[in-house]
């Protein structure tokens, strides 16, 4: 399966998208997704196990995300790390199937989609890099919370990471759910060194002005710009009242486009692996249009939106005010 062609690929990239009129639709929550159909995600390797024992279903969940209206599908690689899998028992060699195998499946998926869409534009695959929080699975991310680690390590680990995905061919580079200023500096010096394609960071915020670990979010994108292959930033997994501010302060430095995907108002409770509200199934038209105004380029949803929630964002993109002239 892994050695197969991946099909058709975007004539344009990320950074091209996001410049052309319109803003565009992102898919939404995997994981929600994949939950819907009945898997349980409740171990530490998340929707990432579903690389190893069920890709069919990851593919499924992507194929209805594009049916649904996404122009840019992220990878089943946000929990997935060579040291998640050898934690949960694989050898390094078949965890860098894996990982691989997270981008072939998305673009397997897209084209499924072109096959039953004939003309349709196609559509990005980012290859989606979760934080370090992610790999120590208590709900790090979204405190910040690491304990004493060093920024030489942050780039260690995600550079082992984000080297195997690259090396699939994605066609750019989503790292998302990001609490800390200083991996988001981290992770623009590894993109930079790797050379990868059009790349955004998103970072996860407790509020209107900070991000999950305490930092400005004006700081913590001044970090994440600081290199040429980041093309966009913004937020997500973020409750969907704190976006309209949170790019406006994004938008006051830094010129790059925006993106903004938050998750339906969902508490993450990370010692217990359950949510412990369940928040809202779509976003409202009106706040996707106001993020829009604020400069969002790429909107989606995060944790609890599924296809119908990114079938409501991608009709409310497509049926938004013109820009004045």
């Amino acid at each position: 399966m892994d050695a197969e062609p991946v099909g058709p690929t975007p004539s344009v990239t990320l950074a091209e998208l996001l410049a052309a009129p319109g803003p565009v639709a992102l898919d939404g929550g995997l994981a929600t997704e994949l939950e819907d159909q009945g898997h349980d995600l409740s171990d530490a390797l998340w929707s990432a196990r579903l690389l190893r024992d069920d890709p069919a279903a990851v593919e499924a969940a992507h194929l209805a995300f594009l049916r649904a209206g996404a122009r840019v599908l992220e990878t089943a690689s946000y929990q997935a790390s060579a040291e998640a899998f050898v934690a949960a028992g694989l050898r390094a060699d078949e965890a860098e199937v894996l990982l691989a195998r997270s981008v072939l499946l998305a673009c397997r998926a897209r084209e499924r989609f072109l096959a039953e869409r004939p003309g349709a534009p196609v559509p990005l695959v980012a290859a989606s890099v979760g934080p370090y929080g992610a790999l120590l699975a208590g709900g790090q991310e979204y405190t910040g919370a690491y304990g004493d680690v060093a920024a030489a390590d942050l780039e260690r680990f995600h550079e082992r990471r984000l080297g195997t995905l690259l090396a699939a061919a994605p066609d750019a580079v989503a790292c998302e759910t990001i609490p800390r200023a200083d991996e988001a500096a981290a992770l623009a010096r590894v993109l930079d060194r790797l050379d990868a394609p059009g790349a955004w960071i998103a970072f996860t915020c407790r509020d209107g002005r900070t991000t999950a670990g305490g930092d400005p979010i004006e700081t913590a994108v001044a970090a994440a710009t600081t290199g040429r292959a980041v093309v966009a930033v913004g937020v997500n997994c973020t409750a969907p009242e704190h976006v309209d501010e949170l790019l406006e302060r994004c938008a006051a430095v830094t010129d790059l486009p925006l993106v903004a995907y938050p998750n339906g108002g969902r508490v993450w409770d990370g010692p217990a692996r359950r949510w412990s509200s369940l928040g809202a199934d779509r976003l409202p038209v009106a706040a996707v249009r106001d993020w829009v105004a604020a400069g969002a380029r790429l909107v989606g949803g995060c944790c609890g939106l599924g296809p119908v929630a990114i079938e409501g964002v991608a009709a409310a993109l497509a049926e938004r005010p013109p820009a004045p002239s």
